[in-house]
């Protein structure tokens, strides 16, 4: 009996039903042991997956299932081979853990469904086929022959233990951990099988020796230069180490330069080492921070004979994919430390679909760092966002740290924490309020009444010292405003944004350093989107912030005058007048407003953050979104749930715009997901058609990029002549 087809043109046999299965029970039953999260429901967790293990598969012994996997066919097996697995586990009435297996092995292909759907149809598929009536009649006529022809193809079989179990209090992390063991093991072996395995080695954290590599590290940093900043760095790190380590909830309000990214790991590492933790977990809220932060870690952290790139993972944008074809292409969290988006990282908590959930079981038992928390969602989400973090911090063996330099305290907000909440920080008091003295003497913040069109506000800049930095709400204003700049003279501007591919950012962030060293080379700008506003360590003369948002505009403050080298800087709240080349970004119609009000009060500073949020709040109706979205996981809706909570509100695509790459996944060779993430871009979803990217036919779910590319503006060259033309009476093309 067979699990999958031959591919002859490959030298590849048909893989056994039995090598399958053993493979996935095995690896799933591993991965089980790793996630369980407390000893009140590891038995629950672990069972459920063994019997979805070896079962997940059951109906691909249908005679008519196995005579297309003895030939190399493709497309849908004949008979659904999941509602055997599900009929078999529904047989074990009294074992809570067959239950939960049912749906494993119910949505291991489909993704997990919503529970009205699983009480509409029972999971049983009632589809009818021409030549055999429906699935699920032929499914129980058969169901004896499958479970018989499956006891002489196995050695053994999983008994159905029936407890007595315990059970999480929310049981939907819990449904989406499992199916991750699952899927995870099935896509592994099956890559396996058939030669497209990463084959990445398995990398221990080793928490207490990484420390003692971080000590050293900065220790050498500071004793190259002990200025001001300096002795305040080295001492909230010194803090930020011998806090706490109970394994808890806390915050970190330090200030922007004061060296958190360095501070805060070893805080992480400290706890991991004492409550032995599998990983570490960086969550940032933009992808360009991810190269600056991945850099640090790799100087900091390797240990001797070490590769850096198995130490520390790098996760700039999505590569989840459902398809046999493009499965081993999905970004995998495997490293010991994984630097991640914040959109990664709670997207992939909130998902449903196979792909995306396969690395959520790497995230139990890890101590997760938060950064620039007010930045990583749209306020709506942080309701249920908040009990999820909670439930994996009690349930699931999690320790959380949230750090921002402009720390919205949300949780002690009745809108977001029901009751309240309050979060100890791993910073000392002192420490925090010497950086806050520091800070009032760094940045002075003015507001530029009148909005400003493209030609004025391009002409307005020349007027202010630099190196400058523009900071808009758009990719599409940011290439515009570049292009503007440089059409005379391109050394007077930079741009940044994530209209650039991974590699090129880190290429153009290297330039631009490279630039801010040199004291001579002054009169010039960068032009950039929130990728750079938060975490990126540079520093410019004067700032220029398009009106978002008090924590965008005292993130932006961050990237000048970082060190206090200017003495005192400034910088500007503008607002753009919005046309077919600056586009206005929808998500900032409310939080502008409110930082409007705060200039006019003079509450502009990073005491009255969590003043700002409450205002949005309550001007942006948040309450009755956030309130659908906490019920709509209660009713256990996981594919409402994933639909609606998305940090960027648009769904993308990954195009590739690299040339040499897109012949490779053409021709089937084999391609990393490292390698597809560097060399590709993020799409939205309905701009497909207006920015022509074309399917590859043979990696699903993976598209080309076909207009123009360039390492200056990025897939946003390719826009601009597009809509340049449009708007002047061409058609699309």
């Amino acid at each position: 009996m067979f699990a999958h087809s031959p591919k002859a043109a490959f030298g590849i046999p048909a893989q056994t039903y039995k090598c399958h299965i053993d493979a996935v029970t095995s690896a799933a039953t591993q991965n089980a042991v790793a996630v369980a999260g407390t000893e009140s429901f590891d038995e629950l967790l672990i069972d459920a997956i063994r019997l979805a293990g070896e079962f997940h598969d059951l109906g691909k012994l249908d005679a008519l299932n196995q005579a297309v996997l003895l030939t190399e066919g493709k497309g849908r097996l004949p008979v659904n081979h999941v509602d055997a697995g599900v009929a078999a586990m529904q047989r074990l009435t009294q074992s809570k853990a067959a239950a939960i297996a049912s749906l494993l092995v119910y949505s291991h292909h489909r993704g997990l469904p919503d529970f009205s759907e699983v009480l509409q149809n029972n999971m049983r598929d009632i589809e009818c086929h021409e030549s055999f009536g429906s699935t699920k009649q032929r499914t129980d006529a058969f169901l004896d022959d499958y479970l018989a022809t499956h006891n002489n193809e196995m050695d053994k079989r999983s008994d159905a233990a029936s407890g007595p179990y315990h059970a999480p209090q929310d049981m939907q992390i819990m449904f989406r951990m499992a199916l991750s063991c699952l899927v995870d093991a099935d896509h592994s072996d099956t890559a396996r099988n058939y030669g497209q395995s990463p084959d990445l080695p398995i990398v221990p954290l080793r928490a207490a020796e990484r420390l003692e590599r971080l000590d050293r590290y900065v220790a050498a940093l500071n004793n190259c230069a002990m200025t001001d900043r300096n002795a305040l760095r080295a001492s909230v790190y010194q803090s930020c180490r011998s806090a706490p380590t109970v394994r808890n909830m806390m915050s970190c309000d330090s200030p922007v330069g004061s060296g958190k990214t360095t501070a805060v790991m070893a805080h992480l590492l400290r706890v991991a080492a004492e409550s032995n933790m599998r990983r570490v977990f960086v969550v940032l809220p933009y992808t360009s921070i991810i190269t600056q932060s991945v850099d640090v870690y790799r100087r900091s952290l390797v240990l001797d004979n070490e590769n850096p790139e198995h130490v520390v993972a790098a996760h700039h944008h999505r590569a989840d994919f459902d398809d046999l074809e493009t499965r081993h292409l999905t970004y995998l969290w495997q490293s010991p430390i994984i630097v991640t988006t914040a959109v990664q990282f709670f997207e992939t908590l909130a998902a449903a679909s196979t792909g995306s959930l396969r690395k959520l079981h790497q995230l139990a038992g890890s101590a997760i760092f938060i950064d620039e928390s007010h930045a990583a969602l749209p306020s709506h989400l942080w309701p249920l966002a908040w009990r999820w973090l909670q439930q994996l911090n009690r349930e699931w063996n999690c320790h959380f740290v949230l750090g921002s330099g402009s720390l919205s305290q949300f949780w002690t907000l009745p809108e977001f924490s029901d009751p309240p909440s309050n979060l100890k920080t791993i910073v000392a008091p002192t420490d925090a309020q010497a950086s806050e003295v520091y800070e009032s003497t760094r940045i002075s913040f003015r507001s530029k009444v009148d909005a400003l069109a493209m030609e004025e506000l391009v002409s307005w800049l020349s007027t202010f010292p630099g190196p400058r930095l523009l900071i808009v709400n758009t990719v599409q204003s940011a290439a515009y405003l570049a292009q503007s700049l440089g059409s005379n003279n391109r050394s007077v501007v930079e741009h940044l944004s994530t209209s650039l591919t991974p590699c090129d950012r880190e290429i153009s962030l290297s330039k631009i350093r490279e630039r801010l060293s040199d004291n001579s080379d002054s009169d010039w700008t960068l032009v950039a989107t929130s990728c750079v506003e938060a975490g990126v360590d540079i520093s410019f003369r004067t700032g220029f912030r398009e009106r978002s948002s008090l924590n965008s505009l005292l993130q932006t403050s961050g990237r000048v005058n970082r060190s206090g080298e200017y003495g005192t800087a400034e910088v500007w709240d503008i607002q753009l007048k919005h046309d077919h080349r600056l586009r206005k970004h929808p998500a900032f119609d409310d939080s502008s407003v409110v930082v409007g009000e705060l200039f006019d009060e003079g509450m502009v500073s990073p005491r009255y953050c969590t003043e700002a949020m409450r205002r949005e709040i309550r001007r942006g109706g948040m309450k009755t979104a956030a309130a659908l979205l906490v019920a709509a996981e209660q009713k256990t809706q996981f594919a409402d749930v994933a639909k609606q909570f998305r940090v960027i509100d648009s769904n993308t695509e990954t195009a590739v715009v690299d040339k040499k790459l897109i012949n490779r996944l053409r021709s089937r060779q084999k391609v990393s997901f490292d390698e597809l993430q560097n060399g590709s871009v993020q799409i939205y979803s309905n701009r497909r058609i207006d920015f022509a990217i074309s399917a590859i036919p043979e990696r699903p779910g993976v598209f080309e990029w076909t207009l123009k590319y360039d390492r200056f503006l990025g897939y946003m060259a390719g826009v601009i002549e597009n809509v340049d033309f449009v708007s002047s009476g061409g058609a699309c093309v």
